[in-house]
């Protein structure tokens, strides 16, 4: 009996493409393939390991921890929530020009109300928290604003916007991590390659999930949203610099900012709680595992605290919206039901 010939090989090959053994990619496929189906649980296992590698690099050094995050003032702390709310407000106003540049004509309240929703989604985790405040925007206003996808392209643009102020102040994070001097200019230069690239495309398709990048192509909406992207990127370093010093850990404003590109890095892993204190610890360890843990704990907090009262806002606005807007039909109904006075 013949073998098979070359042109069946060739056919089993384009059918069946050779996969690898390698034990590394098998458990990155599988990874890959348990995000996609058991997003949540991923996430809680990653959350998980997080806190367990902070339990361990603690160990024998809960009091400085318990003295460190006990001992900031609580005007410090205030503050640091105050600066949440302040970042996460900049960072609404450069949506709302992203939306209004792509169409939208929702009024600035819904939209700042669908971004507080969001933002304590984002508590949780940043994929469901960004999930949210779409699904809010169109529930709430579906007639004024842009399709989802056209909504989900808006984000595009404030994220260029950010990871173009990362990539420029990423020289913070030579040093901590021993990168080569000339790994920022290259980032930067990339994005704003990306940038560029992005702006013109935009210019030359105008339908579509294109529209969503409308605000690249226009200079003046472009200026705006990069000004409310580095107010929001301003406030998260002051935030982090004050939560340094509140735990006793002299740190600089470069210190400051090279942990929060650290706590945007992580962010894009399925992680939940914990993230602020990684990055602490990842960039800043050295100078003082438990003070500059308390920082993370307390950065945390205070971000939670800021989310809470941005979202408990757009909640209350919500609901008292709904009201007045019951009371308005029901008060004709009740005129036209009342007697006649003789």
């Amino acid at each position: 009996m013949s073998g098979p010939s070359a042109a069946d090989e060739v056919v089993v090959d384009k059918r069946s493409p050779p996969r690898s053994n390698h034990v590394v990619v098998r458990a990155g496929r599988r990874l890959g393939a348990l995000a996609n189906r058991r997003p949540r649980l991923l996430t809680a296992v990653g959350t998980l390991i997080v806190v367990g590698v902070l339990v361990f690099v603690l160990a024998g050094r809960w009091g400085q921890f318990a003295s460190a995050a006990a001992g900031a003032p609580w005007w410090a702390l205030s503050a640091a929530a105050v600066l949440q709310t302040v970042s996460l407000l900049a960072r609404s106003e450069s949506w709302n020009v992203c939306v209004h540049a792509a169409g939208g004509i929702v009024g600035r309240r819904r939209l700042y109300g669908a971004a507080g929703v969001g933002y304590l989604g984002n508590i949780v985790n940043g994929e469901l928290g960004f999930a949210v405040r779409i699904a809010s925007l169109r529930r709430a206003a579906p007639r004024e604003t842009p399709k989802a996808v056209v909504l989900v392209a808006t984000e595009i643009p404030i994220v260029l916007m950010e990871l173009a102020l990362a990539t420029l102040f990423s020289f913070t994070l030579v040093a901590p991590l021993g990168l080569p001097w000339w790994t920022p200019l290259v980032g930067l230069c990339a994005v704003l390659a990306a940038v560029a690239g992005l702006a013109r495309l935009a210019r030359r398709h105008s339908s579509g999930w294109w529209k969503g990048l409308a605000a690249l192509g226009d200079a003046r909406a472009r200026t705006r949203v990069a000004v409310f992207v580095a107010l929001a990127v301003s406030a998260q370093i002051a935030r982090n610099w004050l939560m340094l010093h509140a735990s006793g850990v002299h740190a600089s404003v470069f210190d400051a900012t090279a942990v929060l590109i650290a706590v945007a890095a992580l962010g894009v892993l399925p992680l939940s709680v914990g993230v602020g204190t990684a990055a602490m610890v990842l960039i800043l360890g050295s100078t003082g595992v438990a003070g500059v843990s308390a920082a993370g704990v307390l950065l945390t907090a205070t971000g939670t605290v800021g989310a809470l009262g941005y979202g408990g806002w757009a909640l209350a606005d919500r609901y008292w919206t709904k009201r007045r807007a019951k009371l308005r039909l029901r008060a004709p109904a009740r005129a036209r039901q009342a007697p006649a006075l003789s």
